[in-house]
C-alpha cells in the first residue's frame, strides 16, 4: 500500500446539490431580468459565470458543471433574441453560448480546485496540530495508560476511528494494552495477523483478512532495537473517509507511539538499574563493616582455642576435643569472613591485580596446601599438562579462586571420592577443570550459582553462604577469562575456568647458565 495521502476525490453528486445548483441559476435569471432594460447581454453573462463561481464553491465541481449548461440554457431562453425560445437569430451568439460554457466550465473547475486545496491544507494543518498535541501528551505520559489514552483520544477526535495497541510481553505473545483498548476482543485471525505485522515490520490492510466489518489497518512498532509491537487503526462506522487515505498520517502516530514505549521501557530500565546499584552498594558497605568487626574477635577465638588444645590437661580429653571444635568452626568462619571482605573489595572496585608470569603448577600446589584441610577427607588427583605455558596472572587472587573450588569440590562430594584438577593449553588460553563425584548443580541453576549469596543447594547440612563461586567469577574475568558449570554425564560437578595465554617472556638459558658460574 502507498503511504502518501491521497487527496479526497469528488463526493458523489447528491439531490440537494443538483437542485441547489438550479435553484442559484434560477435566482440568477430571476435578478438578471429586470437589469437586463439597462445591461447588455455581456454583463448579463457576467452575472450567470459568477452564479457559477457560486455554485462551485458551495457545491463542489459536479454541481458547477451542471450550473454551467443550465446558466447557458436560461441566457438563451431568456435573454437572447428571439426571447422565450431556444432558437437563436444571430450565429454570433452561438460563439458566446460556446465561449461561456468554457469559461463557466473552466472558473467552476478552478474555484472547486482551488477550495480543495484550501480544504486540504486546513486539514494537514489540524492533522500537524493534532500530531503537536498528541506528541505533547505522550512525551508527558508516565504509564502505558496515559499512552494508550492520550492515543485514543487523537483517534476520535482526528479520524472518527479506535486505536488497539499490542505490545510485546514477557513470554513472547502480543498482549492487548491499556484501560480503554483492553476490552477490545481480539479474533485468532487478528492476532496471526498482528503477529505477522510484528515479525515482518510491515503495514497490513484488514480487507487481506477476508473482513467486511469496517476498515482496519494494522502498522508495526518498530523500535531503534527491536520491534515494540502492533498498532491496529479501525475506522468507525460513521467515518466518512477511508484510513488508506491517512496513510502517512498513521505511520507519523505508529513512530509517536513507539518512541513512547522505548522512553517508559528505559525509563523503568534506568530507575531499576539505579535501585541495583544503590542496593549493591549499601550491601557492600554492610559487608565490609560487619567483615572487619567480626574479624578482630574471630582472631581473638581462635587464639584462644588454639592455646586450649596445646595447654589442655593429658586427663581430661572432652576438654581439648572441645577446643579443637572451637578452633576449627572459628577458622571456618574466619574463611567465610575473608570471603566477604575480598567480594566487597571487588564489588567496590578496589582490587589491582599485580600480574607476573607464574608457572601454573606452583600456584596450584599453594592452593592445594591452603585447602588441605577441608580436602583431607578425599583424595585430589592433579593433571596438569606439560605443554601449559607460564601464565600472566596474580597467583594471590588465582590461588583463592582455586582454593575456593577445591573446598566446594570437598564439601559438595562424600568422603573418600576423588577431586581432579586438570589444566590444559589451547593456541589462545589455559583450561582448568575442577570436578568432583557428587550430586551435582541443580540444572536450571547453572547461570545463577554465580551470582553473590546463591547456592548449589538452598537446604542441607553443609555450611556455607554462596560468596566462593561469586568471588572466583569475578577473580576469572578481572583476568580476562571466563568461568562455567556443568554436569558431566558420567555424573558429578564440573566447574571449568579460562586464562588468556599471551606470550611468555623468553629465557635466555646460556646467559643464566653463564651468570650463575660467574657467582659461583
Amino acid at each position: 500500500m502507498t503511504s502518501t495521502r491521497h487527496p479526497p476525490s469528488s463526493p458523489p453528486l447528491g439531490w440537494h446539490a443538483g437542485v441547489g445548483a438550479a435553484g442559484v441559476c434560477a435566482l440568477t435569471a430571476l435578478v438578471a431580468w429586470p437589469l437586463s432594460r439597462w445591461l447588455d447581454n455581456v454583463n448579463i453573462v457576467m452575472i450567470f459565470l459568477l452564479s457559477v463561481v457560486i455554485v462551485a464553491l458551495v457545491f463542489g465541481r459536479r454541481a458547477a458543471v451542471i450550473a454551467a449548461f443550465l446558466s447557458v440554457a436560461l441566457f438563451d431562453f431568456f435573454f437572447v433574441p428571439p426571447k422565450f425560445s431556444f432558437a437563436v437569430s444571430d450565429g454570433q451568439y452561438l460563439v458566446t453560448f460556446v465561449v461561456m460554457l468554457c469559461v463557466a466550465l473552466t472558473i467552476g473547475h478552478l474555484t472547486t480546485a482551488v477550495k480543495e486545496r484550501a480544504d486540504d491544507a486546513q486539514r494537514h494543518a489540524d492533522e500537524q496540530a493534532g500530531l503537536y498535541r498528541l506528541a505533547q501528551e505522550l512525551a508527558g505520559a508516565l504509564n502505558l495508560e496515559q499512552t494508550t489514552e492520550a492515543l485514543s483520544t487523537f483517534f476520535r477526535q482526528q479520524l472518527k476511528a479506535r486505536a488497539t495497541v499490542l505490545l510485546i510481553g514477557d513470554s513472547g505473545e502480543l498482549v492487548v494494552v491499556g484501560r480503554e483498548t483492553s476490552r477490545v476482543a481480539l479474533s485468532s485471525t487478528e492476532r496471526s495477523a498482528a503477529r505477522a505485522v510484528f515479525e515482518s515490520g510491515t503495514m497490513m490492510d484488514a480487507r487481506e483478512l477476508g473482513r467486511d466489518d469496517g476498515e482496519r489497518l494494522l502498522l508495526p512498532l518498530i523500535g531503534a532495537t527491536r520491534h515494540r509491537g502492533v498498532l491496529i487503526a479501525a475506522a468507525a462506522e460513521s467515518a466518512g473517509e477511508q484510513l488508506s487515505h491517512h496513510t502517512s498520517l498513521l505511520r507519523a502516530v505508529a513512530s509517536l507511539v513507539t518512541t513512547a514505549v522505548e522512553r517508559l521501557h528505559y525509563v523503568e530500565v534506568a530507575n531499576k538499574t539505579d535501585l541495583e546499584i544503590q542496593s549493591e552498594r549499601l550491601r557492600s558497605s554492610i559487608l565490609a563493616a560487619l567483615s572487619h568487626d567480626i574479624r578482630t574477635p574471630l582472631t581473638a577465638l581462635y587464639g584462644l582455642a588454639d592455646t586450649l588444645v596445646t595447654d589442655a590437661p593429658t586427663d581430661a580429653p572432652h576438654i581439648k576435643e572441645t577446643a579443637t571444635a572451637i578452633r576449627d568452626q572459628s577458622l571456618q568462619l574466619n574463611g567465610m569472613v575473608t570471603n566477604l571482605l575480598d567480594m566487597a573489595r571487588m564489588q567496590a572496585g578496589h582490587v589491582t591485580l599485580h600480574r607476573e608470569w607464574q608457572p601454573l603448577d606452583e600456584v596450584v600446589g599453594a592452593s592445594l596446601r591452603f585447602a588441605a584441610a577441608a580436602c583431607r577427607a578425599h583424595r585430589v588427583v592433579v593433571e596438569i599438562s606439560p605443554d601449559v605455558p607460564l601464565v600472566n596472572i596474580d597467583a594471590v587472587l588465582i590461588e583463592r579462586a582455586l582454593c575456593n573450588l577445591l573446598e566446594n569440590a570437598a564439601k559438595y562430594s562424600a568422603s573418600g571420592s576423588d577431586i581432579r584438577l586438570q589444566a590444559v593449553a589451547s593456541p589462545s588460553e589455559i583450561i582448568v577443570t575442577v570436578r568432583n563425584e557428587g550430586i551435582g548443580f541443580p540444572p536450571d541453576r547453572l547461570e545463577r550459582i554465580f551470582l553473590l549469596f546463591e547456592r548449589g543447594v538452598q537446604e542441607g547440612h553443609v555450611s556455607g553462604m554462596g560468596v566462593g563461586l561469586a568471588i572466583c567469577r569475578a577473580v576469572i574475568e578481572a583476568h580476562g577469562g571466563q568461568i562455567t558449570a556443568s554436569n558431566p554425564a558420567e555424573g558429578g560437578a564440573c566447574v571449568t575456568f579460562t586464562l588468556p595465554r599471551g606470550t611468555p617472556p623468553s629465557v635466555d638459558l646460556e646467559t643464566d647458565a653463564v651468570t650463575s658460574g660467574d657467582k659461583a
